[in-house]
């Protein structure tokens, strides 16, 4: 694969080029060293293109943690707690966990072929959650061009329609700085 476009949200570039460069090296190698011809292996059953072949976001998922794993890269996962006050005075408590594709050395990445809302719960919600715990300094997000995306099952988001939303939200004071990197083959 290759790296097609990048936005730079909260100085996200400037930022992990200054102070996370060789992980940044490594995420770059990762991307092309996953070839994405591989995952062409989903037989769409939707209404508008039966039986055509798409990538498989599952299999691209499993073609980037192999190659992220090859370096070292592991998911980090916090557990999580949270009470509920419930009428009558009652109380719930809800346990539960956050999961990160990769971390190494502070910086953070996820690999999303998914809905968009994922997309930006990743950037706006999870990523500063890791950044609070101290687990990451910064995060990438990998996602597709809107070509690639094309190939894939309706609804799957891409780098062009995130970037656009990203830039007209702004930057919240909570933000940490992320690199979206867009990809395609």
């Amino acid at each position: 694969m290759k790296v097609i476009s990048e936005y730079s949200h909260k100085n996200g570039k400037d930022v992990i080029t200054a102070n996370l460069g060789t992980e940044l090296k490594e995420v770059r190698s990762v991307i092309e060293r996953v070839d994405a011809l591989q995952a062409i292996t989903k037989i769409s059953k939707e209404k508008t293109m039966p039986g055509r072949r798409l990538y498989s976001p599952v299999q691209l998922n499993k073609l980037f943690r192999k190659e992220f794993s090859a370096l070292g890269w592991a998911k980090a996962k916090i557990n999580v707690t949270t009470t509920v006050n419930l009428p009558g005075g009652y109380q719930t408590t809800h346990r539960g966990f956050r999961e990160m594709d990769f971390v190494k050395n502070g910086l953070g990445v996820e690999v999303q072929f998914g809905k968009y809302a994922f997309m930006v719960y990743n950037v706006s919600a999870k990523m500063t959650i890791f950044h609070k715990q101290g687990i990451i300094e910064a995060g990438i997000e990998i996602v597709p061009m809107k070509k690639m995306a094309d190939l894939m099952s309706t609804g799957v988001s891409f780098f062009e329609q995130f970037k656009t939303d990203l830039e007209m939200r702004g930057v919240a004071d909570i933000d940490i700085p992320v690199l979206i990197v867009g990809i395609e083959e």
